[in-house]
């Protein structure tokens, strides 16, 4: 997957890159704290072991504690960017991000009702089949152009506005990169609650029902656990971790069906893995059934199934692994009429390819059964840091370097005429796939979006929206598509130059409502387009500081992962998530909701 996914954390404490996070922690600490390496000493708690401590305690250690001396020649924004890679959110945020300190609590917490009563986007998409549709949106298309800002929120603390906005029952429940999560007022964006995870929580929340009446709030973060909270008080009803692997990445939004939660899961093991100290690799992708009401585990599924074991040692005595990746980065797409559920998957870490990696796979929704799989793309191992020149290569790296083109996004389950379905994938390549879900996933169409190559962040990053007719993707080298469903041919292309700054790109996931898709940008700006022909009918520029309804200085920035979510007549995105890309994008940590004047 992508570097910007990969690492949890990005651009930290004056580190010009999560890479360089890695490299600081290879060259003094992994000769301690790395399983696999000859020099290891015995006792010496292991990357895993570091990985539950909180920021906080491991900067204490480097900084004044035991590790003092081994940290040294440190920097305090290496030891901070150390402590916060370990530690899976920003530190010193506990207090600061506590809505108990809000100005802005909401005077009444009524019970959230009958979640199905009104209008929502509950999770990643709107529906099971992650369209990213909103079909009773309350906007009609004419009065898109007088959409104007609400409200603002500000998230205490935070660089990236990590999760995408969840709209139930009137609620807006929204995460970003401290780990706190947030039940807000939709309407007026006062607080009702936050909730501190381990980690930084990255998934959209899921809200649905547990045992004795009450609904739950779901979400995970990036040290691999999932929690379900009461969604109207925030109190911790279970979490559990569902990989234990230090690299673990929960980014997928987990999807609720039938009491029971599937939780999509990846690492940053591709990040870590290319540094000489780095016992490559060991980590695969897999979803996890859970009971919603108590957090047990009903099934597991790998996307490899073979255990990774050890093939060779490199120059410095480090043990070698392998097969490896396959990550699931996206949210499952739900089919009940086949008991199934449909992932996307990464690219593998090791050589020879995994046949798993970079294509679709189907599962058994009651037992997790592999369906069916099928690959787009063979033979593609990849690694942050591995150049293509073979004599500059670190040996740690797949000896077939592959382009890292995987499937990043959810599959789009869609109904044709005449009863004819289509799951529709896009890849970082900038193909978009029409497979079959009824022939074992067989490949009905495929189109290139654009003749660009795809840059290393991907043409196609987190994923499009569909409507009856078509299939929408935003593309890194600008601008939007629109791709006919039933053979996958361009209806229409609107090329977009960035405004507010150089940066160019529609990466992030696109959102629709009947006549109107909805895009982010790395410019920050934030638009509408008719979906009949690709004309710009609003935009708004994000970028810029606003006064909140908590009271918290915010600013806008990048909007190149999660997409915008719409429900009850409003609009909702979250602005500021730098990612990677060529120049590296703008951070922010504002929530916007956006209404007709």
């Amino acid at each position: 997957m992508r570097f910007g996914l990969v690492m949890s954390i990005g651009l930290l404490a004056g580190v010009a890159s999560a890479q360089r996070v890695d490299a600081v922690f290879d060259q003094n600490c992994a000769s301690c704290h790395e399983v696999g390496n000859a020099a290891r000493p015995a006792k010496t708690p292991d990357r895993k072991a570091l990985r539950k401590l909180t920021p906080e305690a491991v900067y204490e250690s480097i900084s004044n504690g035991s590790m003092k001396d081994r940290a040294q020649n440190l920097s305090d924004a290496q030891r901070q960017a150390i402590a916060e890679y370990l530690g899976g959110r920003r530190m010193g945020t506990v207090a600061a991000g506590d809505a108990a300190r809000m100005s802005n609590r909401c005077v009444e917490n009524p019970a959230l009702g009958d979640i199905d009563a009104n209008p929502s986007w509950n999770g990643w998409s709107a529906d099971g089949a992650n369209t990213r549709f909103q079909k009773s949106a309350g906007i009609p298309t004419g009065e898109v152009p007088r959409l104007k800002l609400k409200w603002s929120f500000g998230l205490p603390g935070a660089t990236y506005v990590y999760g995408q906005p969840s709209v139930v029952a009137g609620r807006l429940f929204a995460a970003g990169d401290t780990g706190y999560v947030y039940s807000l007022n939709a309407a007026t964006g006062c607080v009702y609650w936050s909730f501190l995870a381990e980690g930084a929580v990255r998934t959209a929340v899921n809200i649905g029902p547990v045992n004795g009446g009450e609904y739950a709030a779901f979400f995970g973060d990036q040290k691999g656990n999932v929690y379900a909270v009461n969604a109207r008080t925030g109190a911790r009803i279970w979490s559990v971790q569902v990989e234990d692997h230090p690299l673990t990445r929960l980014t997928g939004a987990p999807k609720i069906y039938r009491n029971r939660l599937y939780v999509p899961v990846a690492g940053g093991e591709e990040g870590t893995a290319a540094q000489p100290n780095y016992p490559c690799c060991t980590f695969r992708g897999s979803v996890v059934a859970l009971d919603t009401s108590t957090g047990k585990q009903i099934w597991k599924t790998y996307t490899i199934s073979e255990k990774p074991k050890v093939i060779r040692k490199n120059s410095e005595g480090v043990e070698l692994w392998g097969p490896a990746g396959s990550g699931v980065w996206d949210s499952p797409t739900i089919d009940p009429k086949r008991n199934a559920l449909y992932i996307g998957t990464g690219d593998a870490y090791t050589s020879p390819a995994a046949k798993s990696s970079d294509g679709l796979m189907a599962l058994d929704l009651t037992s997790g059964k592999v369906l069916w799989s099928v690959q787009d793309l063979a033979g593609d191992a990849w690694l942050v840091g591995c150049p293509e020149d073979v004599a500059k290569r670190p040996e740690n790296c797949p000896k077939d370097l592959g382009p890292d083109y995987d499937f990043g996004s959810s599959p789009i389950l869609k109904e044709l005429p005449g009863g004819k379905r289509v799951l529709v994938a896009g890849q970082k390549s900038g193909m978009v796939w029409g497979h079959d879900p009824d022939n074992k996933g067989a490949v009905l169409w495929k189109t290139p979006t654009t003749s660009t190559p795809a840059p290393a962040s991907g043409q196609i990053v987190w994923g499009g929206a569909a409507d009856d007719q078509s299939a929408y993707f935003g593309l890194h080298s600008g601008g939007i598509v629109a791709l006919q469903l039933s053979n996958g041919e361009r209806r229409w292309f609107t090329q977009i130059d960035p405004v507010v700054s150089s940066l160019p790109g529609e990466e992030g996931s696109v959102s629709a409502i009947p006549g109107v898709l909805f895009s982010g940008a790395w410019d920050g700006m934030l638009r509408a387009l008719a979906t009949d022909g690709g004309r710009v009918l609003w935009q708004f520029n994000t970028v810029q500081e606003y006064k909140t309804t908590n009271g918290v200085p915010a600013k806008g920035g990048s909007m190149v992962a999660a997409g915008p979510t719409i429900a009850g007549g409003m609009v909702f995105a979250g602005s500021g998530y730098p990612g990677l890309g060529a120049a590296g994008g703008m951070p922010g940590n504002v929530l916007l909701a956006f209404a007709v004047e």
